[in-house]
């Protein structure tokens, strides 16, 4: 080995432990990163999924017949009228 090789070799040693911290932090930081990014787009995507599902439920039709009600509110306005 030639001594500039010696001499580079020695200061990557020296740095080892530094260099080493730095990269587990790089890619701690990088783990945590993508964690929260793919966690904000399940709960995106869940969200989405559910007003989706909500929107397009079906619609429940609930018919009624009003005749005698209608009659009954007649009379009693009939009633009314006729005793003033």
């Amino acid at each position: 080995m030639s001594q500039a090789k010696v001499d580079q070799y020695k200061k990557e040693k020296a740095n080892r432990k530094e260099t080493m911290a730095k990269e587990k932090r790089q890619k701690m930081i990088i783990k945590i990163c993508s964690s929260a990014v793919l966690v904000v787009l399940v709960a995106w995507i869940g969200v989405s999924t559910a007003d989706y599902i909500y929107d397009n439920r079906p619609q429940d039709t609930v018919y009624v017949e009003t005749t005698e009600i209608d009659n009954y509110l007649e009379s009693l306005y009939e009633e009314e009228t006729t005793e003033k």
